[in-house]
């Protein structure tokens, strides 16, 4: 295993930051990885957002499900899927760009979320650990006006970076599925429950599979947080098929 598939199998979610800062050049090492992404087209459809107001990190902490780590990390990054920018150059050059649609946004989604996967791999290799925060999607009116985004710009990913305490660090990485459920050759395999229930043992350890699924059903699918995600994330699709060009 070479070390970048070794620090892919190593990386894992930290939560616990050391009270230092981030030095200026390894922000910008971060930063220009996340550039340096595969992108459709070489679009680039995304507008990063690097959220330094403590004001800020201090209400999205509130707002992103109250997770007072995102307050105390030393960067904090919005990955924006930004297909807007390019319309409005169309109308620089005096093209009549037709409207925006879903399948726009859907590809700006897939350019912004590449771009923080790098982002997090370059983070791990300098020894800086991070989190996704998708809690950044919800309560779209309130984010919206936080980021001054328009309409047709979606705050896709969030990410929060920090040197992990020791404790994060001796923390173990939770287990991933087999590939063998993961991975179906050449078209889509549906499963049955017993092969569900070895798919979600990973997740279940010693618990029993039922009980442990009626429970997870609860405390993420069935919450206020999945509700309120997908409530926002309509609205951002309901706005795009009538989304004017500019």
């Amino acid at each position: 295993m070479n070390d970048t598939i070794q620090s892919l199998h190593s990386r894992k979610s930290v939560r616990v930051f050391e009270e230092r800062p981030l030095a200026d050049e390894v922000k910008q090492a971060i930063l220009h990885a996340a550039t340096q992404a595969p992108t459709a087209g070489n679009q680039q459809l995304y507008t990063i957002l690097d959220i330094t107001d403590q004001a800020l990190k201090d209400r999205l902490a509130v707002t992103c499900d109250d997770q007072p780590f995102i307050a105390k990390a030393p960067l904090v990054l919005v990955f924006c899927a930004d297909p807007q920018k390019w319309v409005d150059g169309y109308g620089d050059a005096g093209c009549t760009p037709r409207p925006l649609g879903k399948g726009d946004l859907m590809l700006a989604v897939t350019d912004a979320v590449i771009a923080a996967q790098n982002a997090v791999v370059a983070a791990w290799s300098l020894g800086v650990g991070s989190c996704y925060i998708g809690d950044v999607m919800e309560q779209c009116e309130e984010h919206r006006a936080m980021f001054k985004l328009p309409d047709t710009v979606f705050p896709a990913a969030m990410l929060v970076f920090g040197y992990p305490t020791e404790q994060q660090l001796a923390r173990p990485k939770p287990e991933r599925a087999a590939l063998a459920h993961i991975v179906h050759e050449n078209a889509y395999r549906p499963m049955d429950s017993a092969e569900r229930k070895e798919l979600f043992g990973a997740h279940t350890g010693h618990q029993e599979y039922e009980a442990w699924m009626r429970a997870f059903c609860e405390r993420k699918y069935n919450s206020a947080f999945a509700v309120e995600l997908n409530r926002s994330v309509q609205k951002y699709l309901d706005a795009f098929p009538t989304a004017e060009a500019r």
